[in-house]
């Protein structure tokens, strides 16, 4: 729900724009000052704002500059008497999205409103297009005939409003997949949020997914929009979502049933309208079966599941990746080619890091490499473990023992360092859940942010 602050020292007028614009589902508060409307604009940052130009304590102008200073992309309209449109001028130089002259029927004022939400939409719209454009985009590479099925079942899916699971292991491109279903899909023009369910504690999770109010915990200074709300019309992907914790499952359970959720702290219900996609690189069933997750929200998320796989399952693939992360990297100097003793070793390769892992081992070949032409120079050395290397049964115990500690604090250490730093990879790589993960790191007074 957009959030407007009115900003106007008549009793009446700010009466009028409160029921205007409540009545057709804007979530509204006013203000009588100059002062105390800059004080909740910065404090609680609204989507839009309506400010007239006379006000005690504080004028329009002076509000716009300050807002401006501190929220640049805040949308201001400003409300002027008629006959002062040099005012007007002035204030769109100072930054207002729109201008008011009083008096003004309320149609106008809604289109007024509308229309600057569908300018920051767009804008919004833009700057996630040239993120996609410089980054490669949301593009699917690949010819194997288990890539075309992946791509056919995005296809038709994405015509759908159906709930999405994309599995896969780490590395496979199960971002690219949620990004390609949402640019195919009927909501294109609509926001695309991401959230990483592994990335936070559960307490900020959740004011993450569905916003707080102000107060509503320690550090809580300012109302906070959740994702769910800035997803409204598009699409919310929810990535790793096997590290959501029950009570969060929960209330994820809610929204996809009833649409419906508070604030953390609030009472008000909001009603959204998002579609949901997740995505994990675990057996989301299995858990489900043994406990670990809530039965009834994994059926509900599985509506629609997409299996990525995994690079080594789709080796004919290799060539077209590299070529296509060859041309984006064009910007290092020149586009380079592979010769076919390269080409060879990377087809040979099981790439346990999947396609993510391609791409990095291409961007330091295209560093290391002197001419046009990429040889096995270039190439790093690859060392795929054997089964038994990568078994318990390899670590053998020494007649004089070992400390588990130590032996434990050593293994986190190894899977940080192994991993540049990345906790949820590093938890995988010894069977933790990542907050148990964290635990032990404390534990031993590991920097959870090492090598970041």
């Amino acid at each position: 729900m957009r959030r407007v602050l009115i900003a106007d020292d008549e009793a009446n007028m700010r009466w009028v724009l409160e029921r205007a614009l409540s009545k057709v589902g804007y979530d509204v508060e006013t203000a009588e000052d100059g002062k105390i409307a800059l004080d909740r604009a910065l404090e609680e940052r609204p989507d839009l704002v309506l400010v007239d130009l006379k006000m005690p304590k504080m004028d329009g102008l002076s509000v716009l500059r300050t807002m401006k200073k501190y929220y640049p992309d805040l949308m201001v309209v400003m409300m002027t008497a008629h006959g002062s449109t040099a005012t007007a001028v002035e204030a769109m130089k100072a930054g207002a999205h729109d201008y008011l002259m009083k008096p003004f029927d309320i149609d106008e004022l809604l289109i007024t409103v509308a229309k600057a939400f569908e300018v920051e939409s767009l804008r919004e719209q833009v700057d996630y297009l040239k993120g996609e454009v410089q980054s490669g985009g949301w593009q699917l590479v690949g010819n194997s005939e288990a890539m075309k099925a992946v791509k056919h079942l995005v296809e038709r899916v994405a015509l759908t409003p159906a709930t999405v699971l994309i599995e896969g292991e780490s590395g496979t491109g199960k971002e690219l997949v949620a990004h390609a279903i949402h640019t195919l899909s009927p909501r294109v023009n609509g926001p695309f949020i991401r959230v990483n369910c592994a990335a936070l504690t559960e307490t900020l999770l959740e004011s993450e997914l569905f916003g707080h109010e102000k107060g509503a915990f320690t550090g809580a200074h300012a109302r906070k929009t959740g994702r769910f709300e800035l997803a409204n019309g598009g699409t919310l992907f929810l990535d790793e979502i096997g590290e959501l914790s029950f009570n969060v499952q929960a209330k994820l359970l809610r929204v996809l049933q009833e649409r419906t959720f508070e604030r953390v702290g609030g009472e008000k219900t909001i009603k959204v309208d998002v579609r949901i996609i997740t995505a994990t690189n675990r057996n989301l069933l299995k858990q489900a079966q043994e406990g670990r997750f809530r039965e009834d929200l994994y059926y509900r998320l599985s509506v629609f599941p997409i299996s990525i796989p995994p690079l080594r399952e789709r080796r004919e693939d290799i060539p077209y990746l590299a070529d296509h992360f060859l041309k984006k990297l064009k910007s290092y100097g020149q586009t380079k080619t592979l010769n076919s003793e390269v080409l060879t070793q990377l087809m040979e390769y099981d790439w346990p890091g999947n396609v993510r892992e391609l791409e990095n081992v291409v961007e330091r070949m295209v560093i290391i490499s002197q001419g046009a032409e990429i040889g096995a120079d270039g190439l790093p050395v690859f060392s795929t473990p054997s089964k038994e290397e990568k078994g318990l049964e390899s670590f053998v115990l020494p007649p004089e023992g070992v400390s588990l500690e130590e032996l434990e604090k050593s293994f986190l250490q190894q899977a940080m360092e192994q991993t540049g730093g990345n906790q949820s990879q590093a938890a995988k790589r010894l069977g933790l859940s990542r907050h148990a993960f964290l635990y032990r790191l404390e534990k031993y007074g590991i920097d959870p942010h090492w090598g970041i």
